[in-house]
């Protein structure tokens, strides 16, 4: 890899950059929520709840800090029979749920659930891009004891959060225009990776917040969540002796850190980052 470049910026809809743009929250949709709990929580370090609060079984995923992470989704037979398989998935703040997924409809995406509120929570509906790539967007109800609340599931340097979001796209030009004029971010900077193309990165608000980049040879059009942890050795190390399966790695990336991307025992894909 070379330095850093950057290069002009795609062409914006009319309208600009729409409003919001954070990641906001994650969630492990799983065929067994008890399994990945003994997982991740050894994996990773969170404390996923042992048992739900909630009527579809949702758990949520505890820090070392006492707070979130994201949430645990267990996968009912008729999600199964109509396509689901474990995954994780992110979800984009926006300001206007129905008008964002009428806009992402329009510039080729597909709504794979449509809006719908979750009382006290927030207004919801899972997408995905042009090319197939997967994620909820919604609109957040804050918690009456605290309006101005902001998300912190995602940091680029604290442990037990999403520090990456990372994007392997079909088609890089069209994923950069669609999510740069639908969320607002920024993908001047690039890494050239000779015949593998670019490796674009998207920030925020200023901040990086991740990349997109080309698929691999019959690679999958997929958004990829990288968890921080204090040693990829020892994660390593963890997963594997609690059923999960390495395809990647360790090796080291141009920050310094280590990466790994593998699969737990349900399938679903995960990836962490973090020293040696």
């Amino acid at each position: 890899m070379t330095d850093v470049q950057t290069a002009p910026e795609p062409t914006r809809s009319e309208d600009g950059a729409k409003a919001g743009g954070a990641f906001i929250w994650y969630e492990l949709m799983t065929t067994d929520a008890a399994a990945a709990k003994d997982f991740y929580d050894a994996v990773v370090g969170w404390n996923i709840a042992a048992e739900s609060e909630f009527p579809n079984g949702y758990r949520m995923i505890g820090r070392s800090d006492g707070k979130f992470a994201g949430g645990v989704l267990p996968l009912n037979d008729e999600m199964l029979q109509n396509g689901a398989k474990p995954t994780w998935l992110g979800y984009i703040y926006v300001e206007d749920v129905d008008a964002a997924v009428a806009s992402i409809e329009q510039a080729g995406g597909q709504a794979l659930m449509p809006a719908f509120d979750i009382p006290e929570v927030g207004r919801v509906a899972m997408v995905s891009d042009p090319q197939g790539a997967a994620f909820y967007i919604m609109k957040p109800i804050p918690p009456a004891n605290d309006p101005t609340a902001e998300s912190d599931v995602f940091s680029p340097t604290e442990q037990q959060r999403v520090g990456w979001n990372e994007l392997s796209t079909s088609d890089p030009s069209a994923a950069r225009r669609f999510y740069t004029s639908h969320f607002g971010w920024d993908d001047t900077e690039f890494m050239p990776m000779g015949e593998m193309g670019e490796y674009r990165f998207l920030a925020h608000d200023g901040t990086r917040i991740g990349a997109l980049c080309g698929t691999m040879p019959g690679g999958e059009t997929k958004w990829r969540y990288y968890f921080r942890v204090p040693s990829i050795a020892a994660a390593k190390s963890a997963a594997e002796q609690h059923g999960g399966t390495i395809q990647m790695g360790p090796h080291q990336v141009p920050t310094g850190d280590f990466i790994i991307i593998g699969s737990d025992p349900q399938g679903a894909e995960f990836a962490l980052v973090g020293g040696e």
